[in-house]
């Protein structure tokens, strides 16, 4: 009597399904990240490793929930579970360690907060809307909710400069800046860029501008830039300062519509001289079946800000209704997913 259980064959399509199975639930991956950024837990492993119960008790939580929470984690190389049940940090999670060189917790926190992740779950209606749905479930558009609640705008502005300054020396070494002029960082945050740009280019001089609340959280005081700097507060839309040589824009066109986006490159190019340049420094997405960072992005603008990631040839017609015309798209070294679009006087 066979006694041996049978071993049916699987479907062809099983590896098929479990793909499509882990994509529809790698929301919780994000869930799972976001939980790790706010408690600190790279922090409290950073000087040795801890088990859940150690790490629950610092932060205050569950410890079973934790460390159910950071065995997913585990799974995707962030963290590591030794056999005595201690988690150690990897090369990934020491990136959520605070006071690590390239540091992007407050990064991590930002994207992974609740302004991002609801409208994410309205996606459906904003596509069958049209438009985003953020002001529907905040009761105002994104900036609007942040100028209102300060302590999300501070957290948000926080995250930005994080996320940003990962790549702020990569696009400061990227684009051959000149020798001497005057360098405009358009709703340039904290300031980052900036800073890099005018560290590498002892003979330029810079303005930081964006809105006060912003402005009084920069990091353009340091040695290295000193008398080379000013802050101007002013809204984007209505006007630029004048008379510069480069007008710097990263992460800001691509959270704007078309209409949105032309009203702020018409403020540059109404305020620059014609020989000056304006660089975009967002995703170019490629051609269709292309995998590539900025579809990812572009979903993210889509239903949170309705803004959008563009083509070089989207670029070029959008500069065009601004006064201006496509130069060039640099891709930055390093990290070709994101790229300094020039434009120049039409």
């Amino acid at each position: 009597m066979n006694t041996t259980p049978n071993q049916p064959t699987p479907p062809a399509d099983l590896p098929l399904t479990k793909e499509l199975i882990s994509r529809a639930l790698v929301y919780l991956d994000s869930a799972a990240l976001g939980v790790a950024a706010r408690l600190g837990v790279a922090d409290h492993l950073s000087g040795q490793p801890r088990t859940a119960t150690e790490l629950a008790a610092l932060v205050e939580v569950d410890a079973a929930f934790l460390q159910r929470v950071l065995q997913l984690l585990t799974s995707r190389g962030i963290f590591r579970e030794d056999w005595q049940q201690r988690f150690h940090l990897t090369p990934l999670a020491r990136l959520l360690v605070s006071d690590a060189p390239h540091s992007l917790r407050d990064a991590v926190t930002m994207l992974t907060a609740d302004y991002f992740w609801r409208p994410a779950g309205r996606m459906a209606d904003a596509v069958g809307k049209g438009h985003s749905v953020f002001a529907e479930i905040f009761d105002a558009p994104f900036f609007d909710h942040l100028t209102e609640h300060p302590t999300i705008g501070a957290g948000f502005h926080l995250g930005m400069a994080n996320y940003s300054r990962s790549t702020d020396q990569i696009v400061a070494d990227t684009f051959p800046f000149p020798e001497t002029g005057t360098v405009v960082d358009v709703g340039g945050g904290h300031g980052g860029l900036l800073r890099a740009v005018l560290a590498g280019n002892p003979g330029l001089t810079g303005i930081l501008y964006d809105q006060d609340e912003v402005l009084r959280d920069h990091v353009l005081d340091r040695p290295e830039t000193t008398g080379r700097w000013r802050t101007v507060s002013g809204d984007f839309f209505a006007s630029a300062p004048e008379g510069a040589d480069i007008y710097l824009l990263k992460h800001i066109v691509h959270d704007w519509s078309d209409d949105k986006a032309e009203l702020i490159l018409r403020s540059c190019r109404r305020a620059m001289p014609d020989h000056a340049r304006v660089l975009v420094v967002d995703a170019v997405v490629p051609p269709p079946n292309v995998t590539h960072y900025g579809r990812t992005l572009d979903l993210l603008m889509m239903s949170v800000f309705n803004g959008r990631e563009r083509s070089e040839e989207e670029f070029d017609a959008l500069f065009r209704k601004a006064g201006l015309k496509l130069a060039r798209v640099l891709p930055t070294a390093g990290f070709e997913e994101l790229s300094i679009i020039e434009a120049v006087a039409l």
